[in-house]
């Protein structure tokens, strides 16, 4: 394996760094009471990846088995007790544990605990996942649209349940 094509051609660096505080306000906050922060989405790293916190309330629940044809989705245990179906079994994992789902990989993830718990999903490349979060938002408040509409929202956005 090698390094990619070079993307940056300048001589001294940019100054371009970003900072997000621990403390920002979660841009989804789900009718249950789960928020999900934005750290990084594919458009501010330039299609490379997308990274959010997915802090869940307890009992919170979660998607079933699905997979995604178009990127591969990590996981990373913050805090509680996250269950997560590595395409065979739902494994309990805890703080520090890490998943990797390659593109085409069969998961899921859910809270089923009695307390909270907080993790790190990475997406790679950076697919625009916040329309699919925000979408989820809405039909919480709003109501669940036609079986129809739903098909087509999760083909939109690459969720392809089993």
């Amino acid at each position: 394996m090698s390094y990619p094509e070079i993307r940056y051609h300048g001589d001294g660096g940019d100054v371009s760094a970003t900072f997000r505080a621990n403390d920002a306000a979660a841009e989804v906050v789900y009718t249950n009471g789960t928020r999900c922060r934005y750290l990084a989405t594919g458009a501010s790293t330039g299609g490379l990846f997308g990274l959010y916190r997915w802090e869940m309330v307890p009992k919170a629940g979660g998607p079933g088995p699905h997979f995604h044809r178009t990127l591969a989705e990590s996981f990373y245990v913050l805090l509680g007790t996250v269950r997560i179906y590595d395409g065979k079994e739902w494994i309990d994992a805890s703080p520090g544990d890490f998943v990797h789902v390659p593109i085409g990989g069969i998961h899921g993830f859910r809270n089923d605990a009695d307390t909270p718990a907080t993790m790190l999903i990475h997406f790679a490349p950076g697919a625009p996942r916040e329309d699919y979060f925000e979408g989820l938002a809405e039909f919480g408040r709003t109501g669940r649209p036609s079986d129809e509409e739903m098909a087509d929202f999760y083909a939109r956005h690459d969720n392809v349940w089993i």
